[in-house]
């Protein structure tokens, strides 16, 4: 009976261990500033780009509808920053910026998630397509975007300030 105990004991606490698969993540849009250190955390830890408050800002304050994040409990554990505009004033495109899953959560569908978050709210604003750029050795995210139906669309040399190149993927949506 006490082994039993135990184990429904460790059963409940992994419901709150952020490792446990079936912890329970929650999406959200953005809803005001107070989550900007949230994001700028997020993005900061993964992206190799330094992006100042004012380049979070332009995106959010622009597209607020284009931002989600993934929270588990009270933490905010993934966020996705978009926009969506006119390209040669024909094609209403869609960007993605910035996507990043705190590295204890990945492996959990949560950035894939945010991205059809990104890309629903785009097909409702009458997007065509959607683009985005990824470190030409970002393995895990290639194989991410590529699984969602973004193909590879042009190769740009020393992109990133490291110098590494970058990819332009593409999601055609009409």
């Amino acid at each position: 009976m006490v082994n039993a105990t135990m184990a429904d004991t460790e059963k409940e606490s992994d419901k709150d261990d952020p490792r446990t698969p079936n912890s329970a993540i929650k999406y959200e849009s953005y809803k005001s500033e107070l989550q900007m250190p949230d994001i700028m955390r997020l993005i900061q830890a993964d992206l190799s780009e330094p992006y100042s408050i004012y380049t979070y800002r332009y995106f959010i304050h622009n597209w607020p509808n284009l931002c989600f994040l993934a929270r588990q409990g009270s933490e905010y554990v993934g966020a996705i920053v978009c926009k969506l505009d006119f390209h040669k004033k024909m094609t209403k495109r869609g960007y993605i910026a910035m996507l990043a899953v705190d590295e204890n959560y990945r492996k959990r569908g949560i950035g894939a998630t945010l991205v059809k978050k990104a890309i629903e709210a785009m097909i409702v604003e009458m997007a065509d397509e959607v683009v985005l750029e990824t470190e030409v050795t970002n393995r895990p995210a290639l194989l991410l975007y590529e699984r969602l139906g973004f193909v590879r669309d042009k190769r740009l040399f020393r992109y990133y300030l490291n110098g590494v190149d970058a990819l332009r993927l593409k999601l055609w949506l009409k």
